[in-house]
């Protein structure tokens, strides 16, 4: 008699899960046609707003493209043919000619940079520049022009924080010119690079009488790039302690 209970309490409760998930599966589809149909008079409501969204959108995709390809594109060929034009008047000498900036017919680095200063040979044009305006003794332009370059390849950039720093050296700015070398060791994982200017750093800043931090970079060499340096570390090292 339990045993036949039993079977029909189980019975009862199996149709009554059943029924509960049926009932659950009903709401659900109820509540999934409701989400449904506010989507829908959400879209009937909103379709000019959404139209207008996509449309701008898609104005701005196909606008990046058309500016990569119609304006990008030829402005870095323009920029090229000045540039390449202004390398071979540095290959030969001829530092005025390269620099150039002083006609259309031949805008050299300057001009180039001038033009083109957003595209990638426009900013090594500025690179370039600088340098050359270095060389003239002009280290404010020099600085200004180097100011302008940038790049993706980090011992480029190392160098550059360099070629701006002997600018500052140049204008008596030691301060800024000691951070700057400082950014120079730091800007690339190249070890000679990062030797040159650490060893350039401690050497400005022992002449500015900084010894802690001369110490600093002459330790610094000392500890990591001994391959580069013939053993002149202890000596800087040594020399601190009596400059």
């Amino acid at each position: 008699m339990h045993f036949y209970f039993t079977k029909i309490m189980a019975k009862d409760n199996k149709h009554n899960k059943k029924e509960q998930e049926g009932k659950e599966t009903v709401e659900f589809f109820k509540d999934l046609d409701k989400e449904a149909l506010q989507t829908e008079r959400f879209l009937e409501k909103n379709s000019k707003m959404l139209g207008i969204v996509f449309g701008v959108l898609l104005a701005g995709v196909l606008g990046f493209f058309a500016y990569q390809q119609f304006i990008v594109a030829p402005k870095n060929e323009e920029a090229m043919k000045g540039y390449l034009a202004a390398q071979k008047h540095l290959n030969d000498g001829n530092d005025a000619e390269a620099l150039g900036g002083k006609s259309a017919a031949n805008p050299g680095f300057l001009g180039t940079q001038k033009e083109y200063g957003n595209t990638d040979v426009g900013k090594l044009s500025a690179y370039n520049a600088g340098l050359l305006k270095f060389k003239e003794g002009k280290y404010q332009e020099a600085y200004d022009l180097l100011d302008k370059f940038s790049s993706g390849n980090k011992i480029l950039m190392a160098l550059k924080y360099g070629a701006m720093a002997d600018c500052k050296s140049n204008l008596n700015q030691n301060d800024e010119a000691l951070s700057l070398l400082e950014k120079a060791a730091g800007a690339s994982s190249d070890p000679y690079t990062m030797y040159f200017f650490t060893k350039k750093a401690g050497t400005v800043a022992l002449g500015m009488d900084k010894k802690d931090v001369a110490k600093k970079h002459f330790t610094t060499i000392d500890q990591k790039y001994k391959d580069y340096d013939n053993g002149m570390s202890d000596a800087y090292i040594e020399m601190v302690k009596y400059f």
